[in-house]
């Protein structure tokens, strides 16, 4: 068996700049998680990647589940079908394949609740299995509803501007805002006096 060849640290710079975590740095090299974190260590950037409570990757792409490399099945090599679609998307932008932003407009400015951002990923081909690089793009919502097609069909449309009652409540959500969204604010320039009462910042929509 062929030895791994070596990291330089220009090469963990960029795929740390591409991923969330150090797991999906590896990935993005494609080389094993060990031999990654023995030349992040060596260059000191692995303490400071690492994202132990997964912020900004959904709870499924969390932990050590086994999910197959993205370029499997950007490839073809094995069936898109076979996996949740929610699952692949954010496999794509986790392990680097594409920016977490809009292809048109690069819009990428993320909820300070959840820190999600509302893109959608669009099938050029309109084959949702056909995951070819240059087969997919995020897209905005304003983008996707003029590009593309309806974002929401007409039940949602109607719930929405009667401002019917959504599936559940908000009097069930703990709206206190963490540590970590408090730090958010604090970076967009909100809630840097003790005194604000930074909860007023959450949108109950």
């Amino acid at each position: 068996m062929p030895k791994a060849k070596p990291l330089t640290i220009e090469q963990i710079r960029a795929a740390q700049a591409k991923t969330k975590s150090n797991l999906a740095a590896a990935r993005y090299l494609h080389v094993s998680y060990h031999h990654y974190r023995r030349y992040a260590k060596m260059y000191n950037l692995f303490e400071s990647h690492k994202n132990q409570s997964g912020k900004g990757i959904p709870k499924f792409l969390r932990g050590h589940k086994k999910f197959p490399a993205m370029i499997e099945i950007i490839e073809g090599r094995i069936a898109a079908s076979s996996f949740d679609p929610n699952k692949l998307k954010y496999a794509l932008i986790e392990q680097g394949y594409i920016e977490e932003e809009c292809k048109v407009c690069k819009f990428k400015e993320r909820r300070v609740l959840d820190y999600r951002i509302p893109l959608l990923l669009h099938f050029k081909d309109k084959n949702s299995n056909n995951y070819s690089l240059d087969n997919i793009e995020l897209l905005c919502y304003n983008h996707y509803f003029l590009l593309v097609g309806n974002v929401f069909n007409n039940k949602d449309l109607k719930q929405i501007e009667t401002k019917q009652e959504h599936f559940g409540t908000t009097e069930a959500v703990n709206w206190e805002v963490d540590d970590y969204h408090l730090q958010r604010l604090k970076e967009l320039g909100l809630g840097d006096d003790d005194e604000d009462d930074v909860n007023q910042y959450i949108s109950r929509i």
